[in-house]
């Protein structure tokens, strides 16, 4: 009978204060939306570095005639040259860091520039231009810094470069879009917040009169306040699957359905990561609306 009345209660606040009860709906629905965004994003950062630091390779590139290095003095790395860089990543110090390399000869350079340069650059490139270098992949790519350390200034070596450094701005870029959604996340948040805060207030002051006939029957404060609580969860529930619902969808949709066919050379978030989510998405709904709504009732019953 008791739970009957409170539940008969909270339908009558909601009917009541329908309009109020959809804008907490709205206003939740979008701040979670970019709270799941913004987990998803940062998922999506750890992902594709971890697809790619491991993939990323460090570059020796050797002398040719027209590097610039003073080291090099213009001259083509020799077959010396070039067998004591391979004894080096061979050596005992250096072996146990590498996990594998390869030689690359002019040749094979100028293919693959080709297949990457505007054809109409290819008829000024000529294969002994391009360097010939060996490509080194890493047990751990963290201590690339070993390598680059080793083979700087040897012999023929022109440069000695870490791929990584070109992902790090696109992960720098990513993380500021991640920081973004946040930012965005917690404003609206807040004033989800303030917005179910005002609805239970408005809530309890059009049913003074029967929140008064309560106190004056000796209806504990606890059994005042459960109603307006509930009201809140509810509307904050309802947001929260919604954006649930969204979240996944995006992932399912667009991420999966369109991105990770666009771009099949990289790793995409799935739907395991998305119903990871929704539970949090529910949490922070039930959480937020529950406290925000428990304060605003506490301080209208003590005025």
């Amino acid at each position: 009978m008791r739970f009957g009345l409170i539940m008969s209660e909270v339908g009558q606040g909601l009917r009541r204060n329908f309009s109020m009860v959809v804008s907490v709906v709205l206003v939740t629905f979008i701040s979670l939306t970019f709270v799941g965004a913004a987990i998803l994003l940062q998922m999506q950062i750890n992902e594709m570095k971890g697809y790619w630091y491991d993939r990323a390779q460090v570059a020796v590139y050797l002398c040719t005639d027209t590097a610039l290095a003073a080291h090099c003095n213009m001259t083509e790395a020799t077959e010396e040259q070039k067998a004591n860089v391979a004894a080096i990543l061979d050596s005992p110090e250096l072996a146990p860091l590498i996990n594998a390399y390869e030689f690359e000869n002019h040749e094979e350079a100028y293919e693959k520039y080709v297949d990457f340069a505007d054809t109409s650059e290819g008829d000024y490139i000529t294969p002994e231009m391009l360097p010939e270098t060996y490509w080194v992949n890493m047990v751990d790519p963290s201590q690339s810094d070993v390598l680059i350390e080793t083979l700087s200034g040897t012999p023929g070596v022109d440069e000695v470069a870490d791929q990584r450094k070109y992902l790090d701005p696109i992960f720098d870029a990513l993380n500021a879009a991640s920081y973004t959604a946040i930012g965005i996340a917690a404003l609206m948040l807040v004033a989800a917040v303030l917005l179910i805060a005002t609805t239970i207030r408005l809530s309890a002051f059009s049913r003074r009169r029967e929140l008064g006939i309560m106190r004056l029957v000796g209806a504990s404060n606890r059994f005042i306040q459960t109603p307006f609580v509930l009201e809140g969860v509810i509307a904050a529930v309802i947001g929260a699957v919604l954006a649930g619902g969204a979240t996944v969808a995006v992932v399912h949709f667009f991420v999966q359905g369109y991105l990770a066919e666009l771009m099949a050379s990289t790793s995409f978030v799935g739907l395991t990561e998305a119903l990871i989510v929704v539970p949090v998405l529910l949490a922070v709904g039930i959480l937020l609306a529950a406290l925000s709504a428990n304060v605003a009732i506490s301080r209208y019953l003590k005025v």
